[in-house]
């Protein structure tokens, strides 16, 4: 299979899906989203013997810094709802995958990018890392499941705390709240990273599938109402004109600096 905004690959028992555009640091647009709905489709049809552990990481120095502005920023709200639709049905992927799916973080990873870590099962991350949903600063907020899943993982408390101010955090802190598993020096994460995900991979792969299930089941699914809520709150900020001013304030600044 063919893919244009990431790429796929199966080797040791472990699926690698490379979001592959690291010159917008790997920033999701409709087509980049599909394509990994694609590849994780791909992951769970997969038969156990042949794939057992599914990775997920970033080119270049970033795991991915959140949607693509130029999408973003001028879709009409049937658009927009659409693209926040599809997001669901990427995490809801992650969450229900029938494999156990490792986000390794590598360089920033932001808004969705973030979210993307929040849905999978354990996080590994380079040293220096920066991770946040810093939506509050365009008059947004997070509409990927962030408000329900780093409240999850991290508190109420830090979680009203990053989302309320937008604050990024390093990995190190990270670490430090449990968010992250493990912290690798940048010369040494790539190969860290597939030895954790060798070793994992050489478990017995029923007994992988049945422990993620009963996890999940121990800490409570995010609720779809809630979600519901979380992405009919980011519609009507979205459309409002504090939101759409900031928006555009920031699509115009990114063009800047390419020009």
């Amino acid at each position: 299979m063919l893919y244009q905004h990431i790429q796929y690959e199966l080797a040791d028992k472990i699926a690698w899906i490379r979001f592959n555009r690291p010159d917008q640091l790997n920033a999701m647009n409709r087509a980049m989203m599909d394509e990994i709905i694609r590849a994780l489709e791909s992951v769970r049809a997969a038969d156990a013997s042949e794939l057992a552990v599914c990775v997920i990481t970033g080119e270049g120095k970033a795991f991915m810094a959140g949607a693509d502005i130029k999408e973003y920023a001028t879709q009409t709200l049937e658009q927009f709802e659409a693209f926040q639709s599809r997001g669901r049905a990427l995490y809801a992927s992650i969450e229900s995958n029938s494999k156990p799916v490792i986000a390794a973080i590598n360089g920033y990873a932001f808004g969705g990018g973030f979210e993307i870590a929040l849905s999978c099962d354990m996080i590994l991350a380079r040293q220096y890392s920066k991770m946040g949903l810093p939506e509050i600063n365009l008059n947004l907020i997070p509409g990927g499941g962030g408000t329900q899943r780093l409240a999850r993982k991290l508190g109420t408390n830090l979680a009203n705390e990053m989302i309320m101010t937008g604050r990024i955090a390093t990995a190190e802190e990270m670490y430090q709240r449990g968010i992250i598993n493990h912290i690798y020096e940048k010369e040494l994460f790539p190969e860290q990273v597939a030895a954790f995900a060798k070793d994992l991979a050489s478990k017995p792969a029923d007994r992988l599938r049945v422990i993620k299930e009963l996890i999940q089941a121990s800490t409570g699914k995010v609720h779809e109402s809630a979600l519901d809520a979380e992405q009919s709150a980011l519609s009507r900020f979205y459309q409002s004109a504090e939101g759409q001013s900031k928006l555009q304030e920031f699509y115009q600044n990114s063009l800047s600096k390419k020009s």
